[in-house]
């Protein structure tokens, strides 16, 4: 059985992350549409994981479950090494830039950063797939659990006394530092790697918790009663993240077990209230436009970042972008942080005009 509210929630996810990843320029975004800064929880930190959840979320209706174990982890290998290629060539797009000057300049492979969003994207997706094939329910709590916990003491106890969570000594960045080559380590964070590669571990967590999530919903005889279980859990963890906070911090950039746990649980509050909605009380109003972005999420989101690498690159001017002279020419009609806003979403609304037209050519790109 397919569920719309699943569709919904993966559609309102992309819908937000590319709100989030698109703000125009002229005007700073609202704080709460800006992540934090180190500690902290906006709203825009919330997108990313959310987009993780629900990938869970799918990975509960494949049809890989069906396969034999070497055909499933062969699938598995092959799509995450295709994400992460795809990732890779996005941040080389479109292999060139002008200087501030305006002068042509290639963008040279020796340059180019190895991680982003695409590639967390690509090693979660293959850790949770191995894991739920290999592992049963309580199983996968236990080695939920196991992640967030030895993440937090690899953290702790893995950097110098009082470096825990310092922005270049803490074990996370150590490890990437050791691992790749510093001229592909993310440049604009004074060198720390927001998506390095232990911060991927608690990360798929957030996969996890999508993947149970939808088999207890999809399992579930009373869909009344799941869903009040769902919002119980929900609220249970957002309580258990503001405690752990304490001790261990809520943070984006080091995906930290706190702010896991707390995406985690708004995710079940935010899921629940969805299928509560369009299930079981079939209101659908409003829901097809969302449902348009879940239909092809990742060929979506890899459009809009096409489109926005785009507007950067093309000249307006010698020296200004097509992307900036959009920003100004919508800040002189509504200046602030209301206008960057309102860039944001004119640019959503073009790429769900792309989802729009692969829905009405019924074509569904898999990545």
């Amino acid at each position: 059985m397919r569920y719309l509210s699943l569709d919904v929630f993966r559609g309102l996810t992309i819908c937000l992350m590319i709100i989030v990843n698109s703000m125009g320029p002229g005007a700073d975004p609202y704080p709460l549409l800006d992540h934090a800064e180190w500690f902290g929880f906006t709203f825009a930190d919330f997108v990313f994981p959310s987009f993780l959840f629900a990938m869970g979320n799918s990975m509960a209706f494949s049809s890989a479950s069906k396969l034999s174990n070497s055909d499933y982890v062969s699938k598995a290998l092959k799509r995450s090494i295709l994400l992460f290629g795809v990732g890779l060539l996005l941040a080389w797009f479109p292999f060139f830039l002008f200087n501030s000057e305006g002068i042509f300049e290639w963008k040279y492979f020796e340059n180019l950063r190895f991680m982003g969003v695409l590639q967390r994207i690509a090693l979660c997706y293959l850790i949770a797939a191995l894991l739920v094939r290999y592992l049963n329910f309580h199983q996968i709590l236990w080695a939920s659990a196991v992640l967030l916990l030895g993440y937090w003491g690899l953290l702790v106890w893995g950097a110098p006394s009082g470096m825990a969570f310092d922005k270049a000594a803490n074990f996370g960045s150590v490890i990437d530092n050791f691992v790749i080559p510093q001229s592909h380590i993310f440049r604009r964070d004074d060198g720390f790697e927001p998506e390095g590669l232990l911060g991927t571990l608690p990360a798929v967590v957030n996969v996890l918790a999508g993947y149970l999530a939808a088999v207890a919903i999809q399992n579930a005889k009373d869909k009344l009663a799941i869903i009040k279980k769902l919002i119980g859990i929900g609220i249970l963890c957002i309580i258990a993240a503001n405690i752990w906070a304490l001790s261990f911090p809520i943070s984006k950039k080091l995906w930290t077990s706190s702010f896991v746990t707390l995406c985690n649980g708004l995710d079940l509050i935010l899921l629940a209230a969805l299928v509560y909605f369009i299930e079981i009380k079939t209101r659908k109003f409003g829901a097809k436009p969302f449902e348009i972005f879940g239909k092809n999420p990742l060929a979506i989101y890899v459009f809009s970042i096409v489109l926005l690498k785009i507007l950067l690159v093309a000249r307006a001017a010698p020296t200004q972008s097509l992307h900036v002279w959009l920003g100004d020419f919508v800040q002189a009609v509504i200046p602030g942080s209301l206008g960057s806003l309102i860039f944001a979403i004119i640019f959503t609304l073009v790429c769900w005009g792309f989802g729009l037209w692969l829905d009405r050519k019924q074509i569904i790109i898999k990545l």
